[in-house]
């Protein structure tokens, strides 16, 4: 089955590729040509994901996913949340400002919980959802009003440790520790770590779905 994941992001692509298997022919948004850097201007992630499947789907016309995923820690009220990924402010996503400044903003914190959230929006250029009544219409130019995007969410909790730990992964692995290991994410690399992720989590429910319409 062929579908578009809306990224660009390797790291992300190829984790996607060995959860969902050989089952799956997931491409990428430079292998359909689409070089946009889709904004995401939602205050959740449930509309960041939507927002860039949809835009995809308006676009081409294809079956699309998109995720967004975020950090968010109990001590600072759920930050950084949907912003994990620019925590530190500044151009481009810097992995290592973002968790020296989270580091630092739970120096005074014993209460170091916190949990990695996935939220995928799926949206199939064959199928409508229950929550429209809408009938397709493959001649709308706004395709998103007959196919309303499905969501599947992960979860997985954890504690953020006091120094960087572990040399695979990327974002904050090295310092995420999830609950039951003692090891971090960037210390239990791939294999590991691809069964036991938020996104792992959240891929499975959404390969499920996938397989059961096949």
């Amino acid at each position: 089955m062929k579908i578009v994941f809306a990224t660009n992001n390797k790291n992300k692509l190829a984790e996607i590729k060995e959860i969902l298997g050989e089952n799956f022919e997931v491409l990428s948004l430079n292998d359909i040509n689409c070089h946009v850097d889709i904004p995401e201007t939602g205050t959740t992630l449930e509309e960041n994901a939507k927002i860039k499947a949809e835009y995809i789907y308006n676009q081409y016309g294809i079956s699309v996913f998109a995720d967004d995923t975020g950090l968010e820690v109990d001590a600072l009220n759920g930050a950084p949340g949907v912003y994990s990924a620019r925590y530190a402010g500044g151009e481009g996503h810097d992995s290592e400002a973002n968790m020296r400044k989270l580091l630092h903003e739970l120096e005074d914190k014993e209460n170091r919980k916190a949990r990695f959230r996935t939220v995928i929006a799926y949206i199939s250029a064959e199928d409508t959802y229950p929550n429209t009544d809408k009938k397709q219409d493959t001649n709308t130019t706004n395709k998103t009003e007959e196919a309303e995007a499905l969501l599947f969410e992960g979860i997985c909790t954890g504690d953020i440790i006091k120094e960087k730990r572990g040399e695979t992964g990327f974002g904050y692995d090295p310092i995420f520790q999830p609950t039951g290991y003692d090891k971090t994410f960037a210390e239990l690399g791939h294999e590991i770590k691809n069964k036991i992720s938020h996104r792992a989590l959240a891929v499975e429910k959404f390969a499920n779905y996938l397989k059961s319409k096949v």
